[in-house]
């Protein structure tokens, strides 16, 4: 296992010095940190209400106004928070994340930061001037995860999303990627790529798992649907994430047996495996893995049985939130509920005895 040391040595002589100060951050301190920090991780329903930072700014929920009032003080743009009163993964963003002294005066002096409550109903009045209520500005940005956040330029672009938790040097460097306009000149992954040496600190291979179907894999559904849907696994080794995954949530039976229900692939997303795509396409692990720009591992991405994407997770997943996004893939909720989110809402309804 190469360690967190040896790993900055070789990286600090390929890029920029702001990108390198924050995978340092990341390899030094959270790596560290980030195995005991999950395996305390539970990731159902907080019993009590999470209590947003004091300085998000206090919106009348005009977007339009509001960047042109975050540019006037000087800074790079506005970022939408996408949360709920009760989500663990928020409160660990809030706690992790935003409660980093660097990370807080790093997103105040770049940017304002403005919160949406994804079941709300105040009314939101977008950058072209639609009114929507907070729920429907939800589904139309597809928050299926909290915390999800998306990042608007000082031309009332939007020019970023997140969605899901990110470790702390991941959501350090999605701010210097919005703020320093990398965006301008390569997505986010690419951004990213130019530090994955800074990623590989874990297993030297993948972690094998029951569900996993071997080599070759035609995964095309187009011409012929499938019995069944698919579940994409994006990984790499010397993946610290994706050990978590396979000891925690993927070693649980409840997940295996779920997983056992669907087709399931990993692919190596740092090999030139050859495949075919759910859509019918030629390619390799690595070339579909750059397409789909991923930029966090693992990723898992469901397929229905005709090849269309239902649903990804490229954050922090936890044993609750997968077992329910399996769920609600093999349930086929997906096709009555537009959003993972919106299906979680009408559970919590039922589950009350409001319907």
């Amino acid at each position: 296992m190469i360690s967190a040391q040896a790993v900055l040595a070789r990286v600090s002589r390929q890029l920029s010095p702001g990108l390198f100060l924050l995978l340092c951050i990341g390899c030094v301190s959270e790596l560290s940190a980030q195995t005991n920090q999950i395996s305390r991780f539970i990731d159902k329903p907080l019993e009590e209400p999470i209590v947003l930072p004091d300085w998000f700014k206090l919106s009348f929920l005009d977007l339009y106004d509001d960047i042109d009032e975050a540019v006037a003080s000087g800074k790079d743009g506005l970022i939408v928070y996408f949360g709920q009163k009760h989500c663990p993964y928020c409160k660990a963003h809030l706690e992790i994340n935003w409660g980093d002294p660097d990370i807080v005066k790093y997103t105040r002096e770049r940017f304002d930061v403005i919160a949406i409550d994804v079941k709300g109903s105040r009314n939101i009045t977008t950058v072209d001037g639609h009114v929507y209520e907070e729920k429907e500005f939800s589904v139309k940005h597809k928050t299926n995860f909290t915390p999800s956040l998306l990042f608007y330029n000082n031309q009332k672009e939007i020019v970023l999303k997140l969605q899901g938790y990110h470790p702390p040097y991941k959501f350090r460097a999605a701010l210097e990627y919005v703020s320093d306009r990398h965006y301008e000149k390569e997505s986010f992954s690419e951004y990213l790529s130019r530090a994955e040496m800074a990623d590989n600190y874990g297993k030297e291979h993948l972690n094998q798992h029951e569900s996993f179907m071997p080599e070759p894999y035609i995964l095309n559904r187009s011409i012929i649907p499938a019995n069944r849907p698919l579940a994409v696994f994006f990984e790499q080794p010397r993946c610290h994430a994706c050990d978590v995954l396979h000891a925690g949530p993927l070693s649980n039976e409840v997940i295996t047996n779920n997983l056992n229900k669907m087709d399931a692939v990993q692919l190596n997303t740092q090999s030139k495996t050859r495949l075919v795509t759910p859509d019918g396409l030629k390619t390799t692990s690595r070339q579909w893995a750059d397409e789909l720009e991923l930029y966090y591992f693992p990723t898992i991405i469901f397929f229905d049985e005709e090849g269309k994407e239902i649903i990804r997770i490229n954050s922090v997943v936890w044993l609750y939130r997968l077992k329910n996004v399996l769920e609600y893939v093999l349930s086929g909720a997906y096709q009555d509920y537009e959003t993972y989110q919106l299906w979680r809402q009408h559970k919590g309804r039922q589950k009350a005895g409001f319907e």
